[in-house]
């Protein structure tokens, strides 16, 4: 937004609009997972590393959370180490893990410190390796068999879901005024490293926190019907109808699932926005309409 282009009364009508959503977040922790098209235009990657700075200066307790799906995909091609999803989930051998923790861990996280420090912010980049922030243990996951009667076991590899997060890591980085930028690779009890999706990690780490809000961001409007349109809102009864009709399904599956679990423990509201709309987040916290699904 250009605000040379705004009238007066403009400006005063959007800082009207946003003042009591200022006064009732301020303080409270909301967790952002940033991914997806937002991620790979660099004039919404600056957007939003502006908003996650202006959030932080006016009260807020920001905690950004991201992947690198897109990245990992793009340097495993390069290095012809061929790619396979499961239920929206990456299998992750060795091979790969090894890849995902130079992409996610370096590459994509540094690239966010950098320019949320470029617009004045003070970010540090973490793991969930580091001091145990993310504990980890396998991801067990079922499908149907052939014959109907009895789930198969599949096995993903070096794929993992949170057991346990070191909260104390995330208070003493937001006390310190410190914006942790954190990247979804787990430690489980033997050291070993795990590939975990970041919207399941965002969620957990907002139900431990119990934050105000869970963002997560996408490469759609948010939650859509069979037809295409937009859901604005959503019940967990509803979630359950769509996953069985097939209307939710491959990627968006963790994504809605983390969301329902936030709100059924403890997470004030969690929203499914688009993240290639610019200042999606500043839209979604501080406009009366905001932008995407709100998931209750």
């Amino acid at each position: 937004m250009d605000c040379s282009k705004l009238s007066d009364q403009d400006i005063a009508r959007v800082l009207a609009e946003a003042l009591p959503y200022l006064q009732r977040f301020s303080g409270k922790t909301v967790v952002i997972k940033y991914g997806g098209n937002a991620m790979e235009s660099e004039a919404l990657k600056n957007r939003f590393a502006h908003d996650i700075v202006w959030l932080k200066a006016v009260g807020l307790h920001p905690i950004v959370v991201h992947g690198g799906g897109p990245q990992i995909g793009e340097m495993l091609k390069r290095l012809n180490i061929k790619s396979q999803f499961i239920q929206g989930m990456r299998v992750t051998d060795t091979e790969t893990m090894d890849v995902a923790q130079m992409v996610l861990g370096g590459l994509v996280n540094k690239d966010i410190v950098t320019l949320i420090n470029k617009h004045g912010g003070k970010a540090i980049g973490i793991t969930g390796k580091d001091a145990r922030l993310i504990q980890a243990k396998p991801l067990k996951m079922t499908q149907k068999s052939s014959d109907k009667v009895a789930p198969e076991l599949i096995d993903l590899g070096c794929v993992g879901e949170v057991d346990q997060v070191n909260t104390a890591v995330l208070d003493q980085l937001q006390d310190s005024d410190f914006i942790p930028v954190v990247a979804p690779i787990g430690v489980g009890e033997d050291g070993a490293s795990y590939n975990i999706n970041a919207d399941l990690v965002a969620g957990r780490i907002a139900e431990e926190l119990n934050a105000e809000k869970l963002l997560l961001l996408t490469n759609t409007a948010g939650m859509l019907d069979a037809d295409g349109e937009l859901l604005p809102e959503l019940h967990s009864e509803q979630v359950e109808q769509l996953i069985e009709e097939g209307t939710i399904y491959g990627g968006m599956l963790p994504k809605i699932g983390c969301a329902v679990s936030a709100v059924r423990n403890g997470v004030k509201t969690a929203h499914i926005i688009d993240g290639r709309v610019p200042h999606a987040v500043l839209l979604e916290l501080l406009t009366d309409r905001g932008v995407g699904t709100l998931i209750s």
